[in-house]
């Protein structure tokens, strides 16, 4: 009754808003009191009883299934119909039925997997075994290595000896073991935040025997995490089912819908217009010749009481709704949704997209966004691990004013002697450093230089297993801690063990102990870590790193000297591409310290603005810091980043690269990858202060960059359907140009006043490079895009930092590498590496969106003329309702005749194989400019098809009228002109696909041949004797396949009526293609002959070179060359790669390329 009452939207008792939860441990009945939710999860939507109703409901919000019910009840009026009801009925059924069966599929898998879950079996300490659907709230369960965790749960105590555990966060946010801070204790009550979708966040307090200890994330191991590397832990339920953060993250995704899907709405809306329309001109002119012709038909055919002309032209408006119904795709929905699913395969298969390193295919996570990968205009990049590798290693480092490691530029690795670290036994033996120095100012004793080693052994939240003496193995959060946690272990510090309280080092071969007194975490708005440590001499320091500009801003006016030197080599190392950090330290009082802890304890025990309240209070000690210097690790970019960027460059697709590093780095990185390039006319830099200065160099750069642009941004301004939009239109700028922006600066120009001044500046420049960014602005430059220009928009990333741009943009693709799989489960297409996405966007997305556009111009065509035909043939029957095919016809062209080759079409077709995709980029420009498929091809599709069925309708009748067969008998009755009629509409459509077809497979000739010989064959069955005996009523077209098909002048209208029909779409075609070619015809593939290899030895030197003279006197020097690239991946990367260099050549639009 529960469900019945939901489904019905009435609520009996409307439950109150948690504001705070308040549990104890192991107290079932104080618990049970707060009705929280138990743990059984719910993902199924439907019930034995709600499926068939809720599921109908849900198909008929869909306009053209409503549309097609209303038609169903018009031809339950006789006065009305004039067609049978299974010609509106088995078309709906089919598409419902295809509808319910994949979502009934969809739901018993849910409940499938909701029953496997919720049987699970967990150990409970008050009762024993128990399934996970009868926890409560408040219970303490048992976990054991390898299980899934039952609940959100508040860690209590496990098997290892610091009470640590290892759980693995795959269903989260990736595959990296993370480490949690157990609390040794088994009672006492707990007060936190009701349950929220915050998987980095948690607040609140438990108190045992009085005394409080604060709550946060490290204390709180979440439901779809499993538990690694410890054989058990116990654990206290918090959330349970619904209320976890696993389920509270499983809502509703924003629903993203392609522009295709906008037009498709708008055009069936017109639709409807234009259909009332036709029926408005027939049911008029019904009502003329009922006024003129009328009469004389009453003696053979009376009208009924009352019966008028206006009356029958009323009535025959809605019969023509009836008849003319086909104009309305109803099968249209059903066949989108068959190509999406299909296309989405075919990235799921691809070979050349699958990883071999990570065993990692590509995935296509939605399949309703495929065609939309045809039509990208703006990529919004991250860099570090979407770009790089995010595989760091240390490379250089500047302390006390003195810069160490070698500059990469001008050498190799090889010409450099490599440090030997066999001084120490505990060096890890993959580290490699090439600067001497560095090691002997560590063994010399320099104080500085130990100084800026053992902040990296302290400041960090690295895990240390050592399963065998001198052999450790770090788990990092981050590869930048890892490596310079690695960097410190080789040079004398090294990490070796940590507890909640201490933090083990190894000296210079001395066991030291450090006591742990807080631990001041990173987040992406401090950008800055700090600890504070007690040594064994009972000295006070906190060690601090971070992002420089936020160091600096902290340091003490004693460090501004030594702060120019660093900031001189932080600028050089950022200009050879490596990611800095600054560290400092200061040492503090312990009367000062104490008073700052008790505020830090009140602060992080505190249930309301917790994170405000700890900023504060941490803002209070980072002050008056020390300078100790810089560290700068490299990070490598992937393999085929920088092709992959200049085929999508040339793809008329502009980069924006969104990341938190240093502006040099930034700058570096964007010179590596053929972002920037030196034969750009300027690359602007925005990094002012204030928001005039930002405001006037945005100015001055587009003033450079198109010296005739007006103060105010030219604007289009429209509204449809009530819904105002405001584009800010392209500008003309000659040459390419570059934009980097850093993060400051940026704030200032998302303001709503500049925002437009921004947009306009960087819609001009081909790159742009947005340097120390947040998540949240990562996301806001996206929606300023989005928002005010007329192109879609693709976001990539692979951390958590980039979720909130992946789930603003049009298209969101995930990189699964080394920061989590958060992004990948937030995005819409994932992969392993970037240089994959030219192959998803020039291949798969250029192919998607072609075979859509034809799907649609073909559907759209084959409808209307179909539907024309009846139009005409309103003028010869008085425009009575007659219908000018049979029945069956009508019931069965669009669900069997002409449904599968037009598939067949959708799924296959390609204009251009993949490796020609690549070798001209600029195919994908039609895709950009929307001119495959637009309102005005859905108007030259109605020209077309009103031509096609004039031709359709007064060719066969010209042809029949008067017209006897071979032995005298008359055939220009009915029922042959509408056998002849729907041939040649079957015939015309098939060529007519046949001519849209670019790449025949033996799948597209079976269903196009195949559904000419059904359409054959169900005519000559349904016309035979033993139908009609059996079904008089239903098939009344005795005889008429036989009688008429052996005729030869019918084949000959068939011919005729054909040529007609095709000749000027061949005519047009030809004409344009030599007067006027696409980007397509100029690239069409053409046969390059071998040339011939001669086996005759060469009588010349071999290092003799044939002259030049036949080359100068040709001319030939005078075109422009073919440029010839090495391939765009590796040949090593997969067994799969295609050997073959690519080759790129500029593609002229104004004429036929040399």
């Amino acid at each position: 009754m529960g469900s019945l009452l939901s489904a019905c939207r009435i609520n009996v008792e409307k439950k109150k808003v948690e504001e705070e939860r308040h549990l104890r441990a192991n107290d079932r009945e104080y618990n049970l009191s707060f009705m929280y939710a138990n743990n059984a999860i719910k993902t199924s939507k439907y019930n034995v009883f709600t499926f068939l109703p809720l599921n109908l409901f849900e198909q008929f919000q869909r306009l053209a299934n409503a549309y097609f019910v209303f038609l169903l009840i018009l031809q339950l009026i006789p006065q009305i119909s004039s067609l049978s009801w299974f010609t509106t009925v088995v078309p709906l059924l089919l598409v419902l039925s295809i509808t319910l069966a994949k979502d009934l599929s969809d739901d018993i898998t849910r409940h499938k997997n909701d029953k496997h879950v919720n049987n699970r079996k967990v150990e409970v300490l008050i009762n024993g075994d128990e399934k996970w659907m009868n926890v409560q709230v408040g219970d303490i369960v048992k976990l054991e290595n390898n299980e899934f965790v039952t609940a959100d749960l508040l860690l209590l105590s496990s098997s290892e000896p610091l009470n640590l555990i290892y759980i693995e966060t795959a269903e989260l946010d990736g595959t990296l073991i993370k480490y949690t801070i157990s609390i040794l204790y088994i009672s006492g009550e707990v007060r936190c935040e009701p349950p929220n979708n915050r998987l980095d966040k948690f607040t609140g307090t438990l108190t045992v025997r009085g005394e409080t200890f604060a709550l946060d994330n490290e204390r709180i191991l979440l439901r779809g995490c499993t538990l690694r590397n410890t054989e058990w832990c116990f654990g206290l339920v918090v959330f349970g089912g619904p209320d976890t953060k696993l389920m509270q993250n499983s809502g509703k995704s924003i629903f993203k819908r392609t522009s295709i899907d906008h037009l498709m709405n708008f055009l069936v809306m017109f639709i409807f217009g234009f259909l009332a329309f036709l029926c408005a001109i027939l049911s008029i002119g019904n009502g003329i010749w009922e006024y003129q012709e009328g009469n004389s038909f009453i003696t053979f055919l009376p009208r009924a009481d009352g019966a008028n002309a206006s009356l029958s032209a009323f009535l025959t408006f809605w019969s023509y709704v009836i008849i003319l119904n086909t104009v309305v795709p109803i099968s249209l929905y059903v066949s989108v949704e068959i190509l999406r699913l299909g296309n989405s395969y075919f990235i799921d298969w691809d070979c050349k997209m699958y990883h071999v390193k990570s065993n990692t295919p590509a995935q296509a996570r939605t399949t309703t966004l495929n065609e939309e990968l045809g039509q990208i205009k703006y990529i919004f990049s991250d860099k570090t691990g979407t770009l790089t590798q995010n595989i760091m290693t240390f490379n250089r480092c500047s302390i006390n004013g003195k810069s160490y490691g070698k500059s990469s530029k001008g050498f190799t690795v090889s010409m450099i002697k490599k440090i030997d670290f066999s001084w120490n036994s505990l060096a890890d033996s993959k580290f490699c450093f090439h600067d001497h120095k560095l090691v002997e100012a560590v063994k010399s004793g320099s104080p500085e230089v130990r100084a800026f080693f053992r902040l990296l052994a302290l400041c960090h939240t690295v895990m240390a297993e050592e399963k065998t003496e001198g052999e450790l193995f770090y788990q990092a959060q981050s590869p930048d801690e890892g490596a310079l946690v690695t960097a410190a272990r080789n040079f004398g510090f090294v990490f070796r063990s940590r507890t909640p309280e201490t933090i083990s080092l190894v000296e210079m071969g001395v066991p030291t102990t450090y006591e742990l007194l807080a631990v001041l975490d990173f987040n992406n708005v401090r950008k800055r870590m700090s600890v504070i440590v007690r040594n064994p001499e009972g000295k006070l320091t906190l060690y601090c790193k971070g992002a420089d500009t936020i160091i600096f801003e902290r340091l003490h006016p004693l460090s501004s000297k030594l702060m120019e030197v660093t900031t001189e080599h932080l600028n050089e190392y950022a200009g050879e591409g490596l990611r800095t950090l600054a560290l400092a330290y200061k040492d503090l009082d312990e009367d000062k310290f104490e008073e700052w802890k008790e505020r830090h304890h009140e602060a992080s025990t505190s249930l309301e603005d917790r994170e405000a309240k700890l900023d504060a209070i941490y803002e209070e000690i980072e002050k008056d810091l020390l300078l100790l210097g810089a560290s700068a690790v490299e990070d490598k970019l992937q393999d085929g980043v920088p092709q992959t960027i200049e085929q999508l460059a040339k793809a008329d697709i502009k980069i924006w690269v969104l990341t938190g590093d240093k502006q040099e780095t930034a700058e570096n990185i964007g010179y590596s990858c053929n972002m920037l390039r030196e034969e750009m006319k300027e690359i602007f830099i925005v990094a002012s202060n204030t928001a005039e200065e930002v405001r006037e160099e945005l100015v001055n750069a587009r003033k450079k960059m198109s010296p005739e642009s007006g103060d105010e941004p030219p604007i289009e301004k429209s509204r449809f359907l009530g819904k105002k939009s405001q584009v800010v239109e392209d500008e003309k700028v000659n040459g390419e140009y570059g934009l980097v922006i850093n993060g400051h600066s940026l704030a200032f120009a998302l303001q709503k006043d500049m925002q437009l001044e921004l947009l306009r500046t960087a819609c001009m420049c081909q790159a742009v490079i947005c340097c120390r960014v947040t998540p949240l602005q990562k996301a806001q430059v996206v929606e300023l895009v989005k928002k005010h220009k007329k192109a879609v928009t693709l976001a990539i990333g692979d951390g958590a930092n980039d979720v909130s741009m992946i789930k603003t943009a049009h298209i969101g693709v995930g990189i699964s590498g080394q920061e989590g799989m958060q992004a990948v489960l937030s995005s819409d297409f994932s992969f392993a590496q970037f240089r994959y996405l030219q192959r998803l966007l020039l291949v798969h997305g250029r192919w998607s969106y072609l075979r859509m556009c034809k799907f649609l111009r073909y559907f759209f065509y084959k409808n209307f003329t179909f539907t024309f035909v009846h139009f005409w043939y309103a003028f010869f029957c008085g425009f009575s309702a007659q219908t000018v095919y049979d029945e069956w016809f009508i019931t069965l062209y669009n669900l069997i005749y002409a449904a599968l080759p037009v598939i067949g079409l959708s799924l296959f077709d390609q204009d251009v194989n993949d490796r020609w995709s690549f070798q001209y980029p600029q195919l994908y420009a039609p895709g950009q400019l929307n001119q495959y498929f637009s309102k005005m091809a859905f108007a030259r599709i109605l020209l077309h098809s009103c031509y096609s069925s004039l031709i359709l309708f007064f060719v066969p009748w010209a042809a029949m009228c008067d017209t006897v067969r071979d032995d005298g008998k008359d055939i220009a009755d009915y029922q042959s002109f509408a056998l002849l009629a729907q041939t040649c509409l079957l015939i015309v459509v098939s060529v007519q696909l046949g001519l849209d077809t670019y790449y025949w497979t033996a799948v597209s000739q079976f269903f196009l041949w195949g559904s000419l010989s059904v359409y054959f064959a169900v005519t000559f069955t349904m016309y035979s004797n033993g139908m009609y005996l059996i079904f008089t009523s239903s098939f009344p077209f005795i005889g008429t396949a036989r009688n008429s098909l052996n005729q030869p002048n019918i084949w000959l209208t068939i011919f005729l009526t054909t040529i007609l029909c095709i000749l000027p779409v061949v005519a047009k075609r030809f004409l344009f293609i030599q007067l006027k070619p696409t980007i397509n015809d100029k690239v069409a593939p053409r046969k390059v002959p071998r040339r011939r290899i001669s086996t005759r030895r060469s009588g010349y030197a071999f290092s003799h070179a044939r002259g030049y003279g036949d080359l100068v006197t040709s001319g030939r020097f005078l075109r422009i060359p073919v440029k010839t690239r090495s391939a765009l991946f590796p040949h090593t990367d997969t067994p799969v790669a295609d050997s073959t260099p690519q080759t790129y050549r500029t593609i002229y639009e104004g004429a036929q390329s040399p």
